[in-house]
């Protein structure tokens, strides 16, 4: 099953959340991640965050949604926060969607420390979140049932 976690620069969360799932279950998931405005690199808070966790973050890179116009997805997860004030990307197509609206750490204000803490909290969120899409029964699930239950993971904190 192809999961792909959108937001606007693919840099910071959608990275953590595509290393969050690949460690999760990568038997049954395939992982994938991009941005309508790819950023160009993954961010550094992004990577200390996984290392925090205990999640590798191997061959990441910042890619363009472009990249997955012809490849079939089973799942889309929007991860941009309202309050960014930034567009969230909408995947065109038949997957189930779901929007998971997440505060970026790449524009979190504050120290080293701060910042590092912030999109910590981030992670574990994500994690819960993916922890609880692992569990999800995506063989035999109702779609209709399956999209409620991403939306409201995507509410849950």
């Amino acid at each position: 099953m192809k999961v792909l976690f959108l937001c606007t620069g693919n840099c910071c969360r959608s990275q953590m959340a595509e290393a969050l799932l690949r460690h999760a279950d990568a038997e049954r998931f395939e992982a994938l991640s991009a941005g309508s405005y790819p950023a160009g690199f993954v961010h550094p808070l992004a990577s200390a965050a996984m290392d925090h966790l205990g999640v590798p973050m191997i061959e990441h890179y910042s890619k363009s949604w472009d990249e997955f116009a012809d490849v079939p997805i089973d799942v889309v997860i929007t991860l941009c926060d309202d309050a960014a004030q930034e567009p969230c990307p909408v995947w065109p197509g038949a997957p189930l969607r779901a929007h998971w609206p997440m505060p970026d750490p790449s524009f979190q204000p504050g120290t080293a420390e701060e910042r590092l803490e912030f999109a910590c909290r981030v992670a574990d969120r994500l994690r819960a979140k993916i922890e609880a899409l692992v569990k999800l029964d995506f063989e035999h699930g109702d779609p209709a049932h399956l999209r409620s239950e991403l939306e409201r993971i995507g509410g849950t904190d």
